[in-house]
């Protein structure tokens, strides 16, 4: 198993964008629609002195690692703390994946779902619905808290609304997000409802999803710290990375998984290839 380099970060608490979807009383408090100075129509919430001390604390503190292994395609097995484990793009035959406690799906190919998930998987997230009707899901097991942002999908090269979900996992003071069969490029207010990601889950195929250009631009506005390639078909990765840029490193672990806490976040960018990727 590898295990990040410890590093010491400092934070400076802007202030908290909260989009409508997170506004509602019925919705759990989320902590990575945050920092978002340069999202138009970002509304921020007034923190007393007493209140942003807090904050800080619960920062500096952490709750504890989180494991991340890539079993293949673009699903990843995330294992919080408390032992939940979650599988993306589940679809029930590829993989190393056991029986995770959540499963989430996509839609554009049978590779990313199935209509047939083990019976005993506790919590089944599908990033579409059978009516067509966006999928909202905003979902709370243990230490982890599962919400989503719909994008659309190519269909018979038509565009078919809401047909892929981002999926977006708070656990342990960490923001990890899914990009899932994503097929076109974000807008200002999809970044708004998905926040601050520390981990992104990024297709790299450099065209079944997005090509490599468009994929990268979403990516970089993104910044987060660790960027975990997955869906690795048609162009070469080093295509991917070259086009990154120098603000990102890249390392390439002979493992197929990590742990990483909120306090061993890089100081730089990452992109990390795992084993398999």
């Amino acid at each position: 198993m590898h295990r990040l380099s410890t590093f010491v970060l400092g934070f400076t608490i802007l202030a908290f964008a909260l989009p409508a979807k997170a506004q509602e009383s019925t919705r759990p408090y989320s902590q990575c629609l945050a920092v978002a100075q340069t999202l138009p129509g970002a509304s921020y919430a007034n923190l007393t002195p007493a209140e942003l001390e807090v904050q800080l604390d619960r920062i500096a503190e952490g709750s504890g690692e989180v494991e991340i292994m890539f079993a293949g395609h673009s699903t990843y097995v995330i294992t919080t703390p408390a032992g939940i484990s979650i599988a993306t793009d589940y679809n029930g035959w590829s993989g190393r994946v056991t029986v995770p406690d959540i499963v989430t799906m996509n839609k554009a190919h049978s590779s990313h779902f199935t209509l047939s998930p083990d019976e005993r998987i506790g919590e089944v997230l599908r990033g579409w619905n059978f009516d067509g009707t966006p999928a909202d899901h905003d979902v709370v097991v243990e230490d982890v808290y599962i919400r989503n942002v719909t994008t659309d999908i190519r269909n018979f090269g038509a565009m078919e609304p809401d047909g892929n979900s981002i999926f977006i996992f708070e656990v342990a003071d960490l923001c990890i997000g899914h990009l899932g069969h994503l097929h076109h490029p974000l807008e200002d207010r999809h970044f708004a409802e998905i926040g601050r990601l520390d981990i992104v889950m990024v297709p790299v195929d450099g065209g079944l999803t997005l090509s490599h250009v468009a994929m990268t631009g979403i990516a970089q506005r993104l910044q987060s710290s660790i960027l975990l390639p997955m869906h690795r078909r048609g162009a070469p990765l080093s295509s991917f990375i070259e086009m990154m840029g120098d603000k990102f490193t890249t390392d390439f672990v002979n493992a197929d998984s990590f742990t990483v806490s909120a306090r061993s976040l890089p100081r730089r960018p990452t992109i990390l290839v795992l084993k398999g990727v």
